[in-house]
């Protein structure tokens, strides 16, 4: 009995001594976090963001909105602490995000709110970080993204009018609406969340459709419980237009003019001014020149901004990546869109990549002068690793891995990609679509500028050349008896600015002549490149070794060994022409030769030790630069994974400074 009681005793000396070593690690946790984020501590949330006077206030003092724009759906989601954090300790306090509508549902009403669009999960870390949110949810986004945001399903109505009151988008955006606000207002400033604004819509002065459409979207958002205060975001251009009563007017440049921000004034008096989007860098075009803001350039703009008191949001902070297919299109004053380019580094203070660059140093230097506390120390980098080149293993060509795409449609007409009776009748959004029919002659095929956006044309699988915006006629090699024309048409990525939205169906969106006869009777194959095709050709068992030549398009197989903890890297393709790489399943994005972007961002945390997949998807049959067809096999060619300067964005073929003149 007095021995158990002497255990026991000691027992709870044992359990004394390791509460109080509990409790001292979370007084230091405790002190770290309120160090840290010392605007979480004290913040009373007695009254939000106000714009009542020439000046926000945030709990009715002074507040200077210091922002940047970080989208989440362009970082993958194990880096989102990793650029916040950067973001904070640059001396920004308030994050910017746009909503892509399209990712959120792919489908009609079927949503996706998990893992990498986990939206709400974004929102409670920036929180936690201090940060406070300003939400842009569109549901246009416009930001370089494939049809601005907006799923292409919307475009299997023929009749369609998109940012406008027709009730077949209004009926649209209200179920997304529905889905999407109940999750945002749990997280507003009043409920204790980081959002003390929210955006209606983006930039619809340079759109104008349709005058009831902004009170719509207005109400769309105070009926489902947004109670913060309201925005919109225009160009100098777009603020005539771009208004709706009751909201606060911001204004988007990269030069600051004088007038623009008088005509600010005049049209809102006595409220605060803001840059919703001072363009920090541009985005690139493919077979442009590389665009770049020099540092020097930049620094004294937004010391002047803030100078005059003015709030401000760097678009972009960090830009990040078009994973997949998401690139949009740019068609002002154009004879056709051009795509843009899967890298969305934008030339930002902080790279793809998450590096610092000398717009970050700076800007961090300018900022810490409207901080009373020091601030935070720089996050450190993430390692970098330059692997061994890797060497195409196994090839498939396209003919053979049709039987792994879903059943093909018989179609008398062309069938635009939307329309066509995939993906549970949500038609094909993205890839490639292909078209085949019967001819039993040569002679001129003319597309009618029906190809949207470009297709390699094949007859009895040999490759004759390309149609696109530019290229709407080709000769067809004569031959004898029936044999089969196939058109691979690329959806290149929607316009995501302008007034062409409603016309951003891909495919063949209308008929093709053969010497001005119109073509019947096609076999349409969607290939959209989805998750589950890339993982059933991985695991089929059609494969051909690189001893048998291949043929193209084709799809080339190889492994890339990691023997330790995997590092961000870049891919690079030297003498490879144009296609889609995928690692481990995930879309890295597009590659194409004319450039400017010659390398592909490959985040660590999409790689593993041991074994990973490298798949790439080759057009080979394509003009070069100098207009030569290339007829290598390509066996012969490594995928280089390796790291490049630090500044490799800046270093494409022929880069001169460019600074665009248009809204984003």
């Amino acid at each position: 009995m007095e021995s158990s009681s002497v255990f026991g005793v000691r027992l709870s000396l044992k359990q004394r001594y390791f509460l109080l070593l509990c409790i001292a690690v979370g007084a230091i946790i405790f002190y770290q976090f309120t160090r840290n984020h010392p605007e979480t501590r004290r913040m009373s949330r007695l009254e939000g963001l106000r714009a009542n006077s020439s000046q926000f206030t945030l709990e009715r003092k002074p507040f200077c909105i210091l922002g940047g724009s970080i989208h989440y759906f362009r970082v993958p989601r194990a880096y989102w602490e990793d650029r916040l954090l950067k973001m904070k300790a640059c001396g920004l306090n308030t994050l910017t995000t746009y909503v892509p509508w399209n990712l959120h549902e792919p489908e009609r009403g079927v949503f996706n709110f998990e893992d990498h669009l986990d939206l709400e999960a974004y929102l409670r870390l920036a929180g936690s970080f201090g940060l406070w949110v300003i939400l842009r949810p569109g549901p246009y986004i416009c930001a370089e993204w494939d049809l601005g945001g907006l799923p292409s399903w919307l475009l299997r109505d023929q009749n369609m009018k998109l940012r406008t009151t027709y009730p077949g988008f209004t009926n649209a955006v209200n179920s997304f609406f529905n889905q999407l606000i109940k999750k945002v207002v749990p997280h507003q400033y009043s409920k204790g969340g980081p959002i003390i604004a929210v955006q209606v819509e983006n930039e619809y002065g340079s759109y104008a459709q349709d005058k009831e459409y902004m009170p719509f979207i207005k109400e769309a958002l105070l009926s489902r419980g947004i109670t913060e205060l309201l925005l919109t975001s225009d160009n100098k251009a777009g603020l005539k237009l771009g208004g709706v009563k009751g909201v606060l007017q911001t204004i988007n440049f990269q030069k600051l003019n004088p007038d623009d921000i008088k005509y600010l004034d005049e049209i809102q008096p006595q409220k605060p001014k803001m840059v919703m989007e001072y363009w920090s860098g541009w985005f690139d075009l493919w077979g442009d020149l590389h665009h770049v803001y020099a540092a020097e350039d930049m620094i004294p703009v937004v010391t002047e901004i803030l100078k005059l008191d003015m709030s401000i949001n760097l678009f972009m902070f960090h830009g990040g990546t078009n994973f997949g297919f998401m690139n949009g299109a740019f068609a002002l004053g154009m004879p056709g869109p051009k795509p843009m380019v899967t890298s969305y580094d934008y030339d930002a203070p902080l790279s793809e990549a998450g590096d610092y660059t000398t717009k970050y140093h700076l800007l961090r230097n300018l900022f810490s002068h409207y901080h009373t506390q020091p601030l935070p120390e720089l996050p450190s980098l993430q390692e970098r690793r330059a692997y061994h080149p890797v060497v195409i293993q196994q090839h498939l060509s396209l003919w053979d891995s049709l039987h792994f795409t879903d059943k093909p449609l018989k179609s008398e007409r062309p069938v635009n990609m939307e329309n066509l009776p995939v993906n549970n009748k949500n038609g094909q959004s993205y890839g490639y679509t292909l078209y085949e029919t019967t001819i039993t002659s040569g002679g001129v095929i003319n597309s009618n500028n029906n190809v949207r956006d470009r297709a390699l044309v094949f007859v009895d699988k040999h490759f004759v050349g390309v149609m696109d915006y530019k290229i709407q006629e080709l000769a067809l090699p004569d031959g004898k008896g029936r044999r089969t024309l196939s058109l691979l048409v690329e959806n290149c990525g929607r316009v995501n600015y302008g007034k062409t939205l409603d016309e951003q169906r891909k495919g063949l969106v209308g008929d093709i002549e053969l010497n001005k006869r119109l073509l019947r009777d096609f076999i349409i194959h969607s290939l959209d490149m989805k998750p589950g095709f890339v993982n059933r050709l991985e695991t089929a068992g059609h494969w051909a070794s690189m001893r048998q030549r291949p043929t193209f398009p084709g799809f080339f197989q190889a492994r890339l060994y990691v023997n330790s903890f995997p590092k961000d890297t870049f891919i690079k393709l030297p003498g490879w022409i144009k296609g889609v790489i995928f690692i481990n399943g995930k879309n890295l994005g597009r590659y194409w030769s004319i450039g400017p972007q010659q390398t592909l961002y490959v985040p660590g945390p999409w790689l593993h030790r041991g074994d990973n997949q490298v798949l790439s998807y080759l057009h080979l049959h394509e003009p070069t630069i100098q207009g030569k067809l290339l007829s290598k096999c390509p066996s012969t060619i490594h995928m280089h994974i390796y790291i490049p300067t630090r500044f490799f964005l800046h270093h494409f073929n022929q880069l001169n400074p460019i600074l665009a003149k248009v809204g984003t």
